[in-house]
């Protein structure tokens, strides 16, 4: 019984060192890298700086994002452009949307991070062909008065107003980052003329606003 006892301790005391000697668990900041099979909570532009955020006090867009297979941009599904091509690049990235639905009248939201992983230049590059092609399908839109008020590389805004009998309003800005290889979309849209005016507000301070946690996101992505 002596016996049994002292192995029993020994085998005991064994287990234990070797649990000393382990590094503690703990969860990988949400990151990239490590994190890179999905959108960081990191990457989502700040709230506060969604426009009309006084009004609506826009909830933090991480924490509803959902998972996204083939994206496409809010203004595609109301030009009704064509579907997306085999070989868009955004078949293959990582995505998610944040969609923020309220009253018939107000302004709804929607948000979407793409990125691409690997080496940065293959990634940026993807980027910016993603954006290259969205200016192009912006500008070939159908159904809806245009005014594009940034056309920049990189960085994209308009506005498209439909008219007939369901009028609406749609403010679509979109930037890609070729540092981290990431594409970001913002749109806003109401039926017209909205329950709320749209505010005077920069297209720069939003586009910039939406690149901004990228840097934080997807590490040494802007040194």
């Amino acid at each position: 019984m002596t016996r049994v006892l002292a192995v029993v301790s020994v085998a005991a005391m064994t287990a234990a060192f070797s649990l000393l000697g382990r590094p503690i668990a703990r969860a990988d900041p949400d990151t990239c890298p490590p994190n890179c099979d999905r959108i960081p909570a990191s990457g989502w532009i700040d709230s506060a700086a969604i426009p009309l955020d006084a009004r609506y006090a826009w909830p933090n867009l991480a924490p509803i994002a959902v998972f996204l297979q083939r994206p496409r941009f809010r203004f595609e599904q109301v030009c009704g452009s064509p579907p997306t091509a085999k070989k868009d690049p955004r078949n293959f990235a990582v995505a998610a949307k944040a969609t923020v639905a309220t009253a018939p009248g107000q302004w709804q939201l929607q948000a979407q991070v793409l990125h691409w992983r690997g080496e940065s230049v293959y990634g940026g590059s993807l980027a910016d062909e993603v954006l290259r092609s969205a200016a192009t399908a912006l500008r070939a839109c159908q159904v809806a008065s245009l005014s594009i008020t940034t056309d920049e590389p990189g960085r994209l805004a308009a506005v498209l107003s439909v008219a007939g009998p369901q009028p609406m309003v749609l403010h679509s800005y979109l930037v890609s980052h070729p540092q981290s290889g990431s594409v970001v979309e913002l749109a806003m849209w109401a039926a017209s003329p909205p329950a709320e005016n749209w505010p005077v507000i920069p297209d720069t301070q939003v586009l910039d606003a939406l690149l901004a946690p990228l840097c934080a996101a997807y590490i040494a992505s802007c040194r």
